[in-house]
């Protein structure tokens, strides 16, 4: 792989933007790499560039093109898996098994999408005889997409192959933490020979210059965000001022409903599952534990031995069951989370931060007060709360009374309380005797405060679509 990381613009590898950035290991402190930073003025070539490829070039019109250009994406990621996962794991800090799978979500969402680009259809409506409308699904024009650090392979695909797939061209803002795995990534799309030159670009950002820019830009007709709901508030501000189309999945606080019926090993191995990946910095992680009354006692002490069993420690040795947060600065911020936990409610288990690398292991405490901020607020790192309820409706309530709804869980030997409390819950996702099942297959999205529209299945489409209405009168034309 090219080091230092560069810029992708119109088709070609740009070495321009200012003085390199380091990119570090979150687990030692390590160097990976470098990259080139990018800057207002190369965001706005790239959106030109991908605004000159969308309106001269035939992609926006070949569903076919579209589609094996998908297919050689995800051959070429392919190809390329076992490289891009270690750097994900020497930039993100994950352990390698979830490197992997992240990777492999990749390949199959480029896959999925690419069936999807042969099957956009419109429709015909006979308003009476002799008069036709017809209703087409067109690209919306140039998309913007915005990446995070945490999972930077699929939260980049799952917009940029649906994104492909409709027909647009694109511009890639990748995040500063993780610039290396972008760049050996675009290295793969810019080896697809069915991809036309500007119809995906990329310009890294050390800051929030680009990621300004492009939001900014008039040649931009769609940001696809992921991200914390407070960014996700700024972005829809300011593509206010062009009235793009915003796409944003922000913020999540997803509870785990335990009602007394549950198995409570298989709740205790999901709840653990649910709570670990990219060591609890992932938006649909669990955050809290919702329990009833008359099993509390016996799932506290479980959920205690599993998380106080968990082996924290570098992404790359095969026995780390959980690996670093991003950065020394977040690992001290959630010292001091876990600090207030202990003020604020009953510690059940402390987490300790390491002394080398940003490493901190899970903490899990009790609380009865819902409107603490350690309750309403995404702590985003391995901080569980404990809280119980007496009934079903009281459940419903606490898992709704936080301003988020990205996904929640359901655990209960009842099916019919399982589909009623689901339907209750105000979430996007809601997972039933399992946390943590994502698929290219099926939408992802969340209410309130996490954000708007769908990602992922093919409503994945719609942020990338537009519906064009053509009245016709065949008799009139045909004169």
């Amino acid at each position: 792989m090219t080091n230092p990381a560069r810029h992708f613009i119109g088709g070609a590898w740009r070495a321009d933007g200012g003085a390199l950035r380091d990119s570090l290991n979150p687990a030692d402190g390590r160097t990976v790499g470098h990259y080139h930073p990018g800057t207002t003025a190369l965001a706005d070539e790239a959106a030109s560039a991908a605004k000159a490829a969308f309106d001269a070039g035939d992609w926006a019109a070949s569903p076919r093109l579209r589609a094996q250009a998908l297919l050689e994406i995800a051959a070429a990621l392919e190809a390329a898996k076992d490289e891009i996962a270690d750097l994900v794991v020497a930039e993100n800090g994950k352990i390698r098994k979830e490197a992997m799978g992240e990777t492999m979500a990749g390949i199959s969402e480029s896959r999925y999408y690419a069936g999807l680009a042969r099957n956009i259809r419109g429709t015909m409506q006979e308003i009476a005889p002799g008069q036709l409308s017809l209703f087409a699904r067109e690209a919306a024009g140039v998309a913007g997409i915005i990446v995070p650090w945490n999972a930077p392979v699929t939260l980049l695909i799952r917009s940029l192959a649906p994104a492909l797939a409709a027909g647009c061209t694109a511009v890639i803002k990748p995040a500063a933490q993780t610039p290396m795995v972008h760049a050996r990534i675009m290295e793969c799309l810019a080896d697809c020979p069915s991809l036309p030159p500007g119809v995906v670009n990329s310009v890294n950002e050390d800051g929030i210059t680009v990621g300004q820019a492009m939001v900014a830009s008039p040649d931009i007709d769609v940001i696809s965000f992921t991200g914390s709901s407070r960014t996700g508030k700024l972005i829809q501000e300011g593509a206010a001022k062009t009235l793009k189309r915003v796409g944003l999945e922000l913020g999540g606080k997803a509870p785990a409903l335990v009602f007394a019926d549950a198995d409570l090993d298989r709740a205790t191995r999901e709840i653990t599952h649910g709570v670990l990946p990219i060591a609890g910095q992932m938006c649909v992680a669990v955050a809290r534990i919702l329990v009833h009354d008359s099993i509390a006692a016996d799932l506290e002490a479980r959920m205690a031995a599993s998380l106080g069993a968990i082996r924290v420690g570098p992404g790359a040795d095969p026995s780390s069951e959980c690996g670093a947060i991003i950065d020394l600065d977040n690992r001290a911020r959630l010292e001091g989370l876990v600090v207030r936990a202990g003020d604020e409610g009953r510690m059940i288990l402390r987490g300790e931060a390491s002394d080398q690398g940003a490493f901190i292991t899970p903490t899990l405490f009790g609380i009865d007060d819902v409107t603490s901020d350690l309750v309403q607020e995404e702590l985003f790192g391995p901080i569980v709360t404990f809280e119980n309820f007496a009934d079903e409706a009281e459940a419903v309530a606490k898992a709704n009374a936080t301003s988020y709804g990205l996904a929640a869980s359901v655990f209960t030997a009842d099916g019919s309380r399982a589909l009623r409390v689901s339907r209750a819950i105000r979430a996007g996702t809601i997972w039933v005797n399992a946390h943590l099942r994502l698929f290219a297959e099926a939408e992802t999205g969340g209410y309130g405060q996490s954000g708007l529209g769908r990602l992922h299945g093919p409503e994945g489409l719609a942020d990338f679509l537009e519906t064009k209405h053509v009245y016709f009168e065949p008799d009139v034309v045909g004169g």
